[in-house]
């Protein structure tokens, strides 16, 4: 069954009608009701999107103005975070949507009502939300699935299940590209400093790092690979701990730019160069790595681009559309600064 034209309205009964099922049942689905067995579900929720159906509310927020996107942060305090929603904000400019910005703290965040969120969203006619660098797990995601709001999450800390969509970039090649530009200065000796154990893109970027020492010939030394957290306090400690190493390592690899921030504060008080006796290479390509002296070598994560890549996907999914892949990678690319060269002597 064809959807039909925005001139002509598409009703509970023909999304009944194409599902299988009764009225009353489409009604529950729309509502959020929890009482539908899953594949009866999925069917209704196929027909809803075929049909290209839209509640009264959402009809209704059409009509009363441009498309509203929201765009949800755990903090808005990073360079990363701004340039990743200036590639939202643009898109939206070219699209005629208008972004709904929210943050929250994650302590705040999981302690939230997602059903009540969720039927908010859906009744004010929201077309989506996007989640960035969010804990988000697949129950607070099936919230929004059950009401109709498409949900795309870059960045993701965690994977966020089978059949939801997230964007990122391609952390494993870009730790691997790192630690290989080290390796090609000359250094043996490079350590590690990353964020939690349990964040994907961290463990992608340490995986990167790893397949390029065995690449090379080289052993991992356990006493290299410290996990830590996103923030400059971070490389402080985990520089500290290395530079009193026995044998310290002559090149870090640190798992974004914050921290390699921490390094170099750490490498300032002990006096100690960088690159000339300490190489250093940052991770996310934020406008951090042209003000940090020396300037950071890092590899850059397309972050407006993955923005705009966010923003499309969720309109894509509004409409009804199907996606290639609930999973986009886009490329990183490793820009060479001053923050790395030969090892001393």
């Amino acid at each position: 069954m064809p959807a039909k034209s925005a001139a002509t309205k598409v009703n509970l009964g023909d999304v009944a009608a194409l599902a299988g099922v009764s009225a009353p049942t489409v009604s529950k689905v729309i509502n959020g009701r929890d009482d539908v067995a899953e594949a009866t579900r999925a069917r209704v929720q196929d027909a809803l999107a075929k049909l290209g159906y839209e509640s009264p509310a959402q009809r209704r927020s059409k009509s009363a103005g441009p498309a509203l996107v929201d765009l949800v942060f755990h903090g808005l305090d990073s360079s990363y975070s701004l340039q990743l929603m200036a590639g939202v904000v643009e898109c939206a400019a070219e699209e005629g949507v208008e972004i709904v910005l929210s943050g929250f703290k994650p302590a705040t965040f999981r302690t939230l009502d997602h059903e009540q969120w969720a039927k908010r969203l859906a009744e004010s006619g929201r077309r989506g939300l996007i989640f960035v660098t969010s804990v988000v797990s697949a129950g607070q995601l099936e919230s929004f699935r059950r009401r109709n709001v498409p949900v795309v999450v870059i960045d993701p800390l965690s994977p966020p299940g089978s059949g939801y969509v997230s964007i990122g970039a391609t952390n494993w090649a870009g730790g691997k590209a790192a630690t290989e530009h080290l390796i090609a200065l000359g250094h043996r000796k490079i350590a590690f400093l990353g964020g939690p154990e349990t964040v994907e893109c961290s463990a992608a970027r340490l995986h990167g790092y790893l397949a390029a020492l065995r690449a090379n010939n080289l052993t991992a030394n356990p006493d290299y690979i410290l996990p830590g957290r996103f923030n400059r306090e971070s490389g402080v400690t985990g520089a500290r701990q290395l530079l009193a190493l026995d044998d310290p390592p002559t090149a870090i690899f640190a798992a974004n730019d914050v921290i390699a921030l921490g390094v170099l504060d750490e490498a300032r008080r002990q006096g100690i160069r960088v690159p000339e006796q300490l190489s250093l290479v940052g991770f996310d390509g934020t406008d951090l790595t042209e003000q940090s002296v020396p300037r950071l070598t890092s590899v850059a994560q397309p972050l407006q681009e993955m923005g705009w890549a966010a923003l499309r996907t969720v309109l894509r999914l509004a409409k009804g559309e199907t996606l290639e892949s609930n999973h986009v990678e886009l490329a990183t690319k490793l820009v060479v600064r001053d923050s790395t060269a030969q090892p001393a002597g």
